[in-house]
């Protein structure tokens, strides 16, 4: 547990930012496609797969990528059980500095009032051991608002605190992630909506629990702060949700306490024929960027 309280302290604690790394199956080729791929490299699943750990293991090899101004690194089931430089990967990221963290939801439901809940996680204390023994410490479970329809995110809410509970269980910090759609109609309300069903289920949460909240920037600037301030949140992470890097640190930069968790807005200026030299000073540029917007705020 002594490593465990180490990056305890350093997520609750320490300036940075956190990593999303864990594109899974339906997200993939659009993630090697927008690091430089045709399609056409790939003609099995394997093979996709075997592409995307060496786009990630490239990425965490890096100097720059470290725990100077990185916190942790949310990974996909598979790239847990992988290995970067003979190590395996959530050992080899601790030994940088970097907390590891495990997406261990399994996509989407079809939409309903609204929302698009988590599709059932049958084999979720399972790969909670497995997570345990490879020295992971926590987790990431992602549902999404389109509408701000106060039952569909009350359900939302609900099944996202049922399963952290499952996840606190077995001793990892689960990561609540209800993303409200930067593209929804209603997003302004449904931010209002969601914060408060939050607080409302942070209120029951017994004694010593801790969970953290990612979240998409809300439309109005300080509207996640009494969540932000909560005895029960360790830390409000901000997800890009589809925004450039640019305009994602632009907005989060407007949000004090809250800091970036990003994939696509960390990775999107990265590409597979990039020597060495280039690869490291554009995943620099990106780091140093979203480590400013996560650490030094302006006025809204």
């Amino acid at each position: 547990m002594a490593q465990n309280a180490e990056m305890l302290a350093k997520v609750r604690t320490a300036n940075g930012f956190i990593a999303a790394l864990d594109q899974s199956g339906g997200s993939t080729p659009g993630a090697l496609k927008g690091y430089g791929y045709k399609g056409d490299e790939w003609s099995s699943e394997d093979e996709m797969y075997g592409l995307i750990h060496k786009m990630r293991t490239r990425i965490v090899s890096s100097p720059e990528f470290s725990g100077e101004k990185i916190l942790g690194a949310i990974l996909f089931e598979r790239t847990m059980d992988g290995e970067a430089n003979g190590k395996p990967v959530p050992e080899y990221l601790w030994s940088k500095g970097v907390v590891p963290f495990l997406k261990v939801d399994k996509g989407l439901a079809d939409e309903a009032e609204g929302v698009k809940l988590m599709k059932p996680m049958p084999d979720l204390d399972a790969l909670l051991e497995r997570a345990v023994e490879k020295g992971v410490f926590g987790t990431k479970m992602r549902s999404v608002i389109d509408l701000a329809n106060p039952a569909g995110i009350a359900q939302v809410v609900g099944q996202q605190f049922e399963v952290a509970q499952q996840i606190l269980r077995h001793g990892l910090v689960p990561i609540i992630e209800p993303e409200v759609s930067i593209k929804s109609p209603e997003r302004a309300a449904a931010d209002e909506i969601l914060r408060d069903e939050l607080l409302r289920h942070l209120d029951r949460l017994p004694e010593g629990d801790e969970v953290m909240l990612k979240l998409s920037i809300p439309t109005k600037p300080g509207l996640f702060q009494p969540l932000i301030d909560h005895p029960r949140v360790l830390r409000v992470v901000a997800l890009s949700g589809g925004f450039s890097r640019s305009d994602a640190c632009r907005e989060l930069a407007k949000n004090p306490g809250m800091i970036a968790s990003f994939s696509r807005a960390l990775l999107e200026e990265l590409r597979q024929d990039m020597s060495e030299e280039e690869f490291d000073r554009s995943l620099k540029s990106a780091i140093d960027e979203i480590y400013e917007a996560s650490t030094e705020k302006v006025a809204a």
